[in-house]
């Protein structure tokens, strides 16, 4: 019997290519684990109306964690029109498979790292090494959300603002089939959740400081519900700096001064934002890595999209992939395997002799780029 059981999604588009090119990674290092076929994606929600189909929910009960690929989400109006005819008018309605799966299964925890490993081209400076925390179960994107406005909502709205009627007749005076609203919930719990696990982590891998992005001069109630919890957590860290810094503002010092953060925190909207941002600053997402950590579960994926274009064509960069099973060995307890999977990763980038058309094609005199498959290959080369 194998040591794990990893429940396998390769979702939709590339996800499919770089779990396939994953998997050689994990077996030329003799990773003992039985991967388990689990369905989830865009396929699903147009064949079967449940892009997250309960079958997988089970799946996902039964093993220790999950490598996930890629998914493709679409508009509303969209979705619904690639719905199965048979399935239409039965007020089936698309929602995000991985949102799901982390409120389903309080993976409250997206951890992304950026590295920017020694050779790669597309980095931005080479001393970038920065981590982001990012509350993955409230914020912004909780999923509360209506549209139209049903009219208790807008009553509720209403009694809210009763000092300022003007505001709400603006938006109402339009009629409320025409307003869409998204709401913004966070609870002081997930707040000192995720700023005390980004202030562990700091301390235990000797960082000198965190960050705090938020926005709470104009999102005052939730804004500043996250900065004073992010103030009373850092009292208990004397020893690091913490640093508070507004969405937009964090966006400029980051192309400015990157080398000068070390570990980023934020609600799950904005922590998106600046992590693709840092992702950009070490090569973009094709070595971006993410881990949604609960605290009995955890599901790894790469940042990136399922990229429909490049669908087929064995053509995008798996080392965001790679590098997520890298995090999964790590959360595994596997430490041994981690470091040298990621050591893999880093001699082929440092040497530059194999990399897919992102690096090639910004490296004066190389010949063509390699594939999805190849890279994969030159890292289990390694191992």
């Amino acid at each position: 019997m194998a040591k794990y059981k990893i429940a396998w999604m390769p979702g939709d588009g590339v996800g499919k290519e770089v779990m396939e090119a994953t998997r050689v990674v994990l077996d030329a290092m003799k990773f003992d684990a039985e991967y388990i076929p689990a369905d989830i994606g865009w396929d699903f929600w147009c064949k079967e109306g449940n892009p997250l189909p309960d079958r997988t929910i089970k799946t996902l009960k039964e093993t220790d964690c999950a490598l996930f690929g890629a998914i493709t989400s679409k508009p509303r109006d969209e979705a619904n029109e690639e719905l199965d005819p048979s399935l239409r008018d039965k007020g089936l309605s698309y929602f995000s498979p991985i949102v799901k799966l982390r409120q389903l299964f309080n993976l409250h925890t997206n951890l992304r790292p950026c590295k920017a490993y020694p050779g790669n081209p597309l980095n931005y400076r080479d001393d970038i090494d920065l981590v982001v925390f990012r509350e993955n179960t409230e914020g912004m994107y909780g999923g509360i959300e209506w549209f139209p406005l049903p009219e208790k909502i807008a009553t509720a709205m209403a009694d809210k603002e009763v000092g300022h009627p003007d505001r709400m007749k603006r938006w109402f005076d339009k009629g409320l089939e025409n307003v869409a609203v998204s709401t913004r919930v966070m609870s002081r719990q997930g707040c000192e959740s995720i700023c005390r696990q980004s202030f562990e982590y700091a301390k235990n891998f000797n960082r000198k400081s965190v960050t705090l992005v938020e926005k709470p001069n104009v999102l005052r109630e939730t804004g500043g519900l996250m900065t004073r919890v992010f103030r009373e957590v850092a009292k208990d860290y004397p020893g690091i700096g913490a640093w508070e810094a507004n969405i937009d503002a964090i966006c400029m010092w980051m192309i400015k001064n990157p080398q000068d953060y070390e570990v980023l925190v934020a609600e799950n909207m904005f922590g998106d934002i600046v992590s693709d941002l840092c992702a950009g600053l070490v090569g973009g997402l094709g070595f971006a890595c993410a881990a949604n950590i609960g605290d009995e579960y955890a599901v790894f994926e790469p940042t990136h999209g399922s990229a429909p274009k490049y669908d087929g064509k064995n053509v995008v960069n798996p080392m965001a992939m790679i590098l997520t099973a890298k995090m999964m060995l790590d959360w595994l307890g596997e430490k041994s395997d981690a470091q040298r999977l990621e050591a893999a990763c880093a001699a082929v980038i440092k040497e530059g002799k194999v990399g897919t058309y992102d690096v090639k094609g910004v490296r004066a005199g190389q010949p063509g780029s390699n594939s999805t498959m190849e890279v994969a290959q030159a890292v289990a080369a390694k191992l």
